[in-house]
């Protein structure tokens, strides 16, 4: 079972961050891999149970489900319910700290999930590169761009 940890410091405090990462519904403005975004069945974005359904860039869409949400921890929780990429039970965590010194974030994002022995480090690469660090660029453009 693959088990992705990854983690960076932002130049930001974690307030600003965290306005940008509770909105489950708003990856499509910040991400670079996500063309569009929908909350199913007209949901909040911020209701536990909520699901959302997005359009990548290269066309495939996904569907995943809000597990999870602390305003008090600045943490969520979803899992993946439908994707074309053959990975099953994933489940991801998101938790910002502060870091002090510079008012700035430590973002901590990880996941568990199940595929095929032989796409393992194939799905794992693309995981912790192609949506995590690139995820992680892409909110330092984000904030950047929003001061």
């Amino acid at each position: 079972m693959p088990h992705i940890v990854k983690s960076t410091i932002l130049d930001a405090p974690t307030d600003a961050v965290w306005h940008v990462l509770r909105d489950f519904n708003g990856h499509d403005r910040w991400h670079p891999a996500v063309a569009t975004s929908s909350i199913e069945r007209a949901q909040s974005s911020d209701k536990i149970g909520c699901v959302r359904r997005f359009k990548l860039k290269d066309g495939a869409e996904l569907r995943e489900q809000l597990l999870a949400l602390s305003d008090l921890e600045q943490s969520f929780s979803y899992c993946l319910l439908d994707t074309p990429v053959p990975m099953f039970n994933y489940v991801a965590h998101v938790r910002l700290l502060p870091v002090t010194d510079g008012d700035r974030t430590f973002w901590h994002w990880e996941s568990r999930f199940t595929t095929k022995p032989e796409d393992s480090d194939r799905i794992t690469h693309m995981v912790a590169e192609d949506i995590y660090q690139a995820g992680f660029e892409a909110i330092r453009r984000h904030l950047k761009e929003a001061a």
